[in-house]
């Protein structure tokens, strides 16, 4: 069994910064990409940021949207990543769910997903 808990959402007012952490935990034999995607009532999942392993050159992809103000990072002793936001907006309200694509020793399963965590903005 392998499992993603997201910590860190919560309230925050528009220019202040969230930090989102995500563990990966289980028979866990290597870790790929590990992203954070988002989620608004009536819209789709859309990808926030992505890094890839160290393998693969540890490279990151960023939405437009959060180019700048956002920074992705992983800690591979840990199985987590982190996503650093700062300067939020109101439209970054959204339910933030971690993404990992995780190699396990007891399935063949591939891509698995946090339970989700409320990130809200005030204006």
């Amino acid at each position: 069994q392998v499992q993603l808990v997201e910590s860190g959402g919560g309230l925050v007012q528009a220019g202040g910064s969230l930090r989102l952490s995500c563990a990966a935990s289980g028979r866990i034999f290597s870790i790929n990409a590990m992203g954070w995607y988002r989620q608004v009532p009536g819209k789709q999942r859309e990808l926030v940021a992505q890094i890839n392993s160290a393998s693969r050159g540890g490279s990151t992809d960023y939405a437009d949207s959060a180019k700048g103000r956002f920074t992705i990072s992983r800690d591979n002793a840990k199985n987590a990543v982190y996503l650093q936001m700062d300067s939020l907006k109101p439209e970054d309200t959204a339910i933030y769910y971690c993404n990992a694509h995780i190699l396990s020793i007891a399935t063949t399963q591939y891509d698995y997903w946090g339970q989700g965590i409320q990130v809200t903005v005030s204006s």
